[in-house]
């Protein structure tokens, strides 16, 4: 096939380029030129998506069996490449996000449960929605929290942070709120699963790690996977409504139990996940945090110094 991904250069992108190459497609990347491509010889257009007039220019005289869309964050976002393509793919992949679930009292999320009209993801759904009215032969993928090398967004790394410098890790609440992490090489492998299965076109899946952690757990994780004994770690647990932290961000993760089921992607897909936790922690530790030199980096701890004074 003749594949268009929208990205392709950064963290999913990278994976995802990587494992359709592998698979014998032909790929394209569409972004703004920021970074290169992370395959030799792979095309790329440069453009702004969020610039309709650039997104004309760059696409309208293309053609693809299938578009990967990674990067859309809301309807304006993926309509008018939506648009441009109607009635001309096989298959549009769209990434979403398990946060456009409604916070349920019954967990794991299941694909069928309630959206969540006031979520920060709200403009994933309202994508996902479009879509499907306008008869696109899409599926939706709704990841929980993704890590590995790579990773722009500070989870594991959070974690790593305050582990090599033998430092205390303040978690908010009682420690046993329970999450969920699923590697980028394993959602990589599961979109590429997706593409071309018609038995997947209108459907969304859940895609994440097969197993759940709570949040003293996570840290214990990745201390393994730092190489220190997870017994010895100091966790220190405190009451965020108590603090006046304004607007900083003073733990990675939503202070909430969040983890979906993934039972359908395993029996609808040629798919699992590969790794799990700890290798997961391990991979993205060894081939991230230390080979970007992550470890000796500085690192501004005021923040945590304002919460561990108070408990």
């Amino acid at each position: 096939m003749r594949i268009l991904v929208i990205g392709g250069t950064r963290f999913i992108g990278v994976y995802l380029t990587r494992e359709l190459v592998e698979a014998g497609h032909e790929v394209v990347l569409f972004n703004r030129g920021n970074h290169p491509a992370p395959v030799e010889g792979v095309a790329q257009i440069t453009g702004d998506r969020t610039d309709e007039a650039q997104l004309q220019a760059g696409l309208a005289g293309e053609s693809f069996d299938a578009i990967f869309d990674n990067t859309g964050r809301k309807l304006g976002d993926t309509q008018p490449l939506a648009d441009l393509f109607k009635g001309k793919l096989k298959h549009f992949v769209y990434v979403s996000s398990a946060g456009v679930y409604q916070p349920s009292d019954q967990m794991p999320h299941c694909e069928g449960d309630a959206l969540d009209p006031q979520s920060r993801h709200r403009g994933k759904f309202e994508a996902e929605d479009y879509l499907l009215k306008q008869g696109f032969p899409m599926t939706s993928v709704r990841p929980t929290y993704i890590y590995g090398p790579g990773n722009y967004n500070p989870i594991e790394a959070w974690f790593f942070d305050r582990l090599v410098r033998d430092r205390p890790i303040p978690i908010p609440g009682s420690g046993l709120q329970i999450t969920q992490l699923g590697h980028c090489g394993d959602l990589a492998k599961a979109m590429v699963a997706i593409l071309g299965n018609q038995n997947a076109v209108g459907e969304v899946y859940n895609i994440s790690g097969d197993r759940y952690v709570t949040f003293d757990g996570l840290a214990r994780a990745c201390a393994i996977a730092v190489g220190k004994d997870p017994a010895q770690v100091q966790l220190v647990h405190y009451d965020p409504k108590a603090l006046d932290l304004g607007k900083r961000k003073a733990f990675p993760l939503r202070s909430q139990h969040f983890f979906c089921s993934i039972g359908k992607a395993l029996s609808e897909l040629d798919w699992e996940p590969e790794f799990d936790l700890i290798s997961g922690l391990q991979d993205s530790y060894e081939h991230d945090y230390l080979a970007g030199q992550q470890h000796q980096a500085e690192v501004d701890f005021s923040l945590d110094d304002q919460i561990l004074a108070t408990v």
